[in-house]
């Protein structure tokens, strides 16, 4: 039994069609009386993702269709099926089965290579705010509520400048303090 593998919650794997299901076929093909056009469901090969979905009934599909000779075929979404109007098995075999897969791939690419964007975005945006946050610890960790040992009574250090400061230094330093 084979599994598909998730990671970070999105599929891997290219969005791609497994098989046409007979069953959904019209039953009167290879007859007298079988449709020229008709629906053909086809499996995908996972599930779609939301923005797969979007990219596969947006109008650049339509018009990717029309430029490949396939005006009037027509693509909707049923569960995992993709449900391929106004075509027929010929059709597909001879051309517009590449086309669809191609396109699907296309999309699929796209929307993992926004997805890794956005992650690298996420991660970077992740490492600035640590590294923010490392700086903003390390100034905190630089505040310093300790006295000065040089401070007497009536010392104003707003009032006082670094030369003033030096001047009282040397006299208190020369015992002439307090006299």
């Amino acid at each position: 039994m084979e599994t598909q593998t998730r990671t970070s919650g999105s599929d891997t794997a290219a969005l791609g069609l497994g098989s046409v299901l007979v069953g959904s076929l019209p039953a009167a093909l290879m007859t007298a009386e079988a449709p020229d056009r008709y629906t053909v469901e086809a499996v995908f090969t996972r599930r779609p993702e939301r923005d797969e979905i979007i990219g596969i009934l947006e109008r650049e599909t339509r018009d990717r269709l029309a430029q490949a000779g396939y005006p009037a075929v027509d693509l909707t979404i049923s569960d995992r099926r993709l449900e391929i109007a106004n075509t027929n098995l010929e059709e597909l075999r001879d051309g517009l089965g590449t086309v669809i897969a191609d396109r699907l791939a296309e999309i699929s690419a796209g929307v993992r290579s926004k997805r890794d964007a956005a992650a690298i975005r996420y991660q970077e945006a992740a490492a600035g705010e640590q590294a923010r946050a490392t700086s903003v610890v390390a100034l905190a960790e630089s505040v310093s509520f300790r006295t000065s040992a040089r401070r007497g009574p009536g010392w104003d250090q707003r009032s006082t400048t670094a030369e003033d400061r030096a001047q009282v230094d040397d006299w208190t330093d020369e015992g002439g303090h307090g006299r």
